[in-house]
């Protein structure tokens, strides 16, 4: 199951300058919850973006760039990633950046949202997606001194690979 892990704001906004702009403590003890002990997928930048090693996850990057990475499985060609996803029985998340999400966005299963009803300069978004195709499952709205925001988990309807 390929599912979509992202924070963005009222305009999709996900980053700038390659930092998340989104700093929420309960976001990123989420964001901990719901990928330990499974694969994550990013990009190079993504990669690269983060500030230490994510303990109890296995990287899967896609890179033309990157090579050589320590405990991580790296793929330079998407059909070949998406097949190995497909391939096994497991929860598989998509952590970023918008071009990973872009791609997989047609092929996953659930997504994973904190809304942010907030807005904030960003050079990077999430990609548009139709909510119709979609079934809310859970949302959990919070709040704190800066703005309100909800985690959404969005299953898709009808799944066809």
């Amino acid at each position: 199951m390929i599912s979509i892990i992202a924070a963005i704001g009222k305009n999709n906004e996900l980053g700038k300058d390659n930092n998340l702009i989104w700093h929420i403590k309960e976001d990123l003890a989420n964001f901990k919850n719901l990928t330990m002990g499974k694969k994550i997928v990013m990009g190079a930048n993504t990669y690269k973006s983060l500030p230490k090693k994510l303990a109890g996850r296995t990287y899967i990057i896609l890179s033309q760039s990157l090579k050589d990475i320590p405990d991580a499985m790296i793929f330079s060609n998407f059909n070949d990633l998406l097949n190995y996803l497909n391939s096994i029985d497991e929860e598989v998340m998509i952590i970023g950046g918008a071009s990973i999400y872009k791609l997989f966005l047609p092929y996953a299963d659930k997504l994973y949202l904190t809304e942010i009803d907030a807005a904030a300069p960003a050079d990077v978004y999430f990609p548009k997606f139709n909510k119709e195709d979609y079934i809310i499952k859970n949302v959990i709205a919070k709040e704190n001194e800066k703005f309100k925001y909800k985690f959404v988990e969005y299953v898709r309807m009808k799944y066809e690979r």
